[in-house]
């Protein structure tokens, strides 16, 4: 049996070690443990017959033993057959802490064990991304904890909570537990026109925060764009341009009427409503106005009555929607302001949305969005975090800007949305391009077709061994090469699991 070992003899996959032990057993027992037979009161022939029958057959099950050991297949290339060393790699196992960073608890495999890890953000304020099919837990192991940690840390908050109150529980709970991470103690604020008894007022077009007819014009954008999600990829179009400078002019005149007393957006509103020969005269009556709406008056004037009730209407109509006695309270007071990273007055501001009404609210929360992202990208302020849940239900104008120039500003900025498809389908192609192509921090829970191709390209290719066997009559072939290939292919993103 030991002289067949260096035989070469023709693989068999069938050939297990199961199956070697027990013909070498049973070979060991019957050639050498069968002395006795001898000894057995039997016919001296019939001993010695049964003698020479064991000896030989334990000879041939130790002769069977040492052919199966040459002719083992002990290349077993279906051990791995997800592939799973190949595209596991060492990862960080060091909590690096600092007064920014978000840390983050993982588990990984790698080189056939389990291994504990941290995920370790050090620089919160290059902006994070967290990608995830409904159900795939990038609330629960991402954006909560983001929260909790920022809250933790002393950040002034913004939060955008699409199913209120989910996200707002969490927030207000641990604030009230870690208030003393604080140097002055901030003040939680809430935006809910669901319930507006449990919801502070607040104005988003204040005018003590508009410098410039601009600021209107950016009001006005917003809230015209969230109405019309198809006028994003139309910016420019005669008719998508109108109604908004149509609708800043009117922001602009309640700014500078009696000193802003009624420059808030339900009074934008009634004015808008009013007949154009009632509004146009008012509005033209301040130079500041008169070239903004030439292009209205010269329809006026030439009695291009159809050109003009179009441009009135492309801005009425949508606007009529937001009609409501709840967004009006809400909207036209001052609890508070919206410079939430104030140093004398920090701020947790949670603005809530509805599903059920999302293109409504999201309106209106889109203009107090835009506002605060103008307001905390400013120098010496605190260090503050911006959260949106479900980014693609509301419109944020300048978020591209403040992800790209808010690292100097320390505002650390949190978007969670579910595909890249979805965001383009919002913000268009190019936006939406140049937000995800900014953000240097991205979490990827199950996402599938050109999101996980976009996602693997971008965490890039490891060389990776790959082993090759042949088998024929006379001799096994094994060859090993090694090659680059994707670190986490797409077909892995897709069939995550739940929180995985």
């Amino acid at each position: 049996a030991i002289s067949c070992l260096g035989t070469h003899g023709v693989k068999g996959e069938k050939i297990t070690w199961p199956k070697i032990y027990a013909a070498l057993v049973a070979g060991c027992v019957l050639f050498f443990l069968n002395w006795w037979l001898l000894d057995l009161s039997l016919p001296h022939m019939t001993s010695t017959i049964l003698y020479v029958i064991t000896l030989t057959a334990g000879y041939l099950g130790l002769l069977m033993a040492g052919l199966w050991m040459s002719r083992l297949y002990r290349h077993n290339l279906m051990d791995d057959v997800f592939n799973i060393e190949n595209e596991s790699f060492r990862q960080e196992t060091r909590l690096l802490e600092n007064e920014y960073s978000v840390n983050l608890r993982t588990r990984f495999w790698f080189r056939g064990r389990a291994y504990d890890g941290w995920i370790n953000l050090v620089n919160p304020f290059r902006a994070t991304m967290v990608l995830g099919t409904p159900g795939s837990g990038k609330s629960y192991a991402i954006i909560n904890q983001y929260i909790k940690q920022t809250i933790e840390k002393g950040y002034s908050l913004f939060l955008y909570d699409f199913k209120y109150p989910d996200l707002s529980e969490i927030a207000y709970n641990h604030l009230l537990a870690h208030l003393d991470g604080y140097k002055v103690k901030p003040k939680f604020y809430v935006i809910n026109f669901d319930n507006p008894r449990e919801s502070h007022r607040c104005n988003p077009i204040h005018p003590d925060f508009m410098t410039d007819i601009s600021d209107a014009y950016e009001s006005a954008y917003t809230i015209m764009l969230n109405l019309n999600r198809t006028w994003i990829s139309k910016q420019g179009d005669f008719f998508v341009e109108s109604p908004i400078i149509l609708l800043a002019s009117i922001i602009w005149y309640l700014k500078i009427y009696k000193n802003g007393k009624y420059c808030t957006f339900p009074h934008a509103i009634e004015f808008l409503n009013r007949k154009y020969a009632d509004i146009f005269p008012i509005l033209t009556s301040y130079p500041e106005l008169e070239n903004y709406l030439s292009p209205f008056m010269d329809a006026w004037e030439s009695s291009a009555v159809e050109q003009l009730q179009g441009q009135i209407a492309s801005a009425k109509i949508p606007l009529s929607r937001m009609i409501s006695p709840a967004l009006y309270w809400v909207m036209t007071a001052d609890d508070f302001t919206l410079d939430i990273n104030n140093p004398e007055e920090p701020k947790v501001l949670v603005v809530g949305n509805n599903p059920d009404r999302q293109g409504i609210y999201g309106a209106a929360l889109g203009l107090y969005n835009s506002r605060i992202v103008k307001l905390i990208n400013k120098k010496k302020r605190l260090k503050s975090a911006v959260i949106i849940d479900e980014l693609p239900t509301i419109y944020m104008r300048g978020l591209d800007n403040l992800i790209a120039t808010a690292r100097s500003n320390k505002v650390a900025v949190m978007l969670g949305f579910q595909d890249f498809s979805q965001l383009k389908r919002d913000y268009g192609d190019k936006e939406s391009a140049v937000i995800c192509n900014t953000v240097g921090n991205v979490f990827a829970g199950q996402v599938v077709a050109e999101t996980a191709k976009t996602l693997s390209e971008r965490f890039g290719k490891v060389l990776q061994k790959r082993q090759n066997m042949t088998i024929n009559r006379n001799e096994t072939s094994v060859s090993i090469n090694t090659q680059m290939d994707s670190l986490i292919p797409a077909s892995k993103i897709s069939n995550l699991t739940q929180g995985m």
